[in-house]
């Protein structure tokens, strides 16, 4: 419990300077089919490799960059994508759905912008063929969508994700360990999507963690939300930075 306590302490100690305006990365306008993007890439010394982090439904906003920051403390490139274009940051829950919708609908849309943030992030000078994807809510689907579309990646991680298969698709094509963290109290996606996913993973022989944890909500890990819950943020994110240790080189 102790240990719980001091490594939330810091990851909020982490936040905050991030949310104080030390801003270490920097933006990157690139562009996928003619439209044009704007990422943000945060560079390490002596990079162990790379995270790619996918936005939630309001766009890439301060919560992906501090993330990347303490990514980018541990020795990791990291870059945060753009899936709705240079400044569409949309804050009126209509304008979020509109956004997120359009791209459930397209799926083949939404792998070919994240494969073009793979290419930003690639010419930013990190290293995509040690990658790793990781996404919050919104963007734990898109990296689901990435890991069916059997993108050669390291890993793929989802943060209370969306967790259900579009009908057609399946996981035989997914290359890599799928990592996913799940609040029991969600009531957005159920601990039923939960199971099907697990027995997706299992009949494709994916290699797969899944863990859930007690009285987590929906988007457990945003912290300054309502819905933050420290010990699940916490322990989730030592799990995931452990599996990077294991899945990237040193």
């Amino acid at each position: 419990m102790k240990n719980i306590k001091e490594a939330g302490l810091c990851l909020l100690a982490i936040c905050a300077l991030g949310s104080q305006g030390a801003v270490a990365g920097e933006s990157v306008t690139y562009e996928v089919g003619g439209e044009a993007y704007e990422g943000y890439f945060e560079a390490a010394t002596d990079a162990r490799g790379t995270v790619l982090i996918i936005h939630d439904w309001d766009g890439l906003t301060d919560y992906e960059m501090k993330r990347a920051g303490m990514l980018s403390e541990l020795g990791y490139n990291v870059f945060a994508a753009d899936l709705y274009g240079k400044g569409v940051r949309p804050t009126e829950t209509k304008d979020k759905i509109a956004r997120s919708g359009e791209l459930y609908e397209d799926r083949e849309k939404m792998r070919a912008l994240m494969r073009g943030a793979l290419a930003a992030a690639s010419e930013s000078g990190a290293n995509v063929s040690e990658a790793v994807a990781i996404g919050y809510c919104f963007g734990g689907t898109a990296v689901l969508e990435l890991a069916r579309a059997g993108e050669p990646l390291k890993g793929f991680a989802s943060f209370h994700g969306g967790l259900t298969t579009p009908e057609g698709q399946n996981y035989a094509d997914a290359q890599a360990p799928v990592m996913v963290y799940h609040g029991s109290a969600d009531t957005a996606v159920s601990m039923a999507d939960f199971a099907s996913l697990a027995e997706q993973l299992e009949a494709e022989g994916v290699t797969h963690e899944m863990t859930t944890y007690s009285g987590a909500p929906h988007a457990f890990s945003v912290f300054g939300s309502s819905r933050y819950q420290e010990k699940a943020d916490v322990q989730s994110w030592a799990s995931f930075t452990s599996f990077l240790v294991t899945t990237l080189p040193q």
